[in-house]
């Protein structure tokens, strides 16, 4: 009779159910990111119907089934794909501006880098597209909260770094620096305006954000002296 404890699995060798689901799920988050890699220069070279599944395919070595698989359509990717790269740009920006030490500075560091990339303009194809496509909008949704959110924690803990004088609440100057940004680089790119010129009309409609220390100083001592002066009146 054969031995059947030599083709059982030893303890050693089975596998743990929830190792393996971890393990799934750890190469499905790999395999989409690959995807998204792949298709996210694709999209912006080609556009939404020049880029097809099995080019996208190709270029992350992966079957136009698991793009189907992991996104449904190719919309939904090429929706995902711009919100992503939406939220890399947001991080980047908030670190170029780190080393700001004025709010002015700070303002024009937020506005060169964002107007150096298409990611916004990427972006607003994938806000046309959600028009038609409603199931898609709860992406964008998430996508402009997060924005916005991590745009007033950047904003908030940099005046608080250098005790500015913030002209406005965080969350209103964080939503209206992207709704300006979108605006500007949208209406740029029909007009052909390059980059340096974006970044000087996003600048101009923007305005102060913010009152270093020292200025603010200063506006006090003016406010005290002009409250202390005494009038034609009084003298």
């Amino acid at each position: 009779m054969a031995d059947k404890s030599a083709h059982a699995p030893s303890e050693s060798t089975a596998v743990d159910p929830k190792h393996a689901a971890r393990a799934t799920r750890s190469a499905g988050r790999k395999m989409r990111s690959l995807l998204l890699d792949a298709a996210s220069p694709l999209f912006r070279e080609r556009g939404l119907s020049g880029a097809s599944i099995t080019d996208i395919a190709s270029a992350a070595n992966a079957f136009p089934s698991q793009i189907t698989y992991y996104f449904r359509t190719k919309e939904a990717l090429f929706v995902e794909c711009a919100c992503r790269d939406l939220l890399y740009l947001a991080r980047a920006t908030e670190q170029a501006a780190l080393t700001a030490r004025t709010p002015r500075e700070y303002t024009h560091a937020l506005a060169a880098t964002v107007t150096a990339s298409d990611s916004v303009a990427f972006f607003a194809e994938a806000l046309t597209l959600t028009r038609r496509r409603q199931d898609l909008a709860p992406l964008v949704e998430r996508t402009i909260e997060r924005l916005h959110a991590e745009g007033a924690r950047a904003y908030a803990g940099q005046v608080a770094r250098h005790g500015w004088r913030s002209l406005r609440a965080p969350d209103e100057s964080s939503r209206r620096f992207w709704a300006v940004a979108i605006g500007v680089i949208l209406e740029g790119y029909a007009m052909g305006r390059s980059p340096d010129e974006l970044c000087a009309e996003m600048l101009r409609v923007l305005g102060e954000q913010a009152k270093s220390t020292g200025e603010a100083a200063r506006l006090r001592l003016v406010d005290d002296g002009n409250a202390s002066t005494p009038t034609d009146e009084e003298s």
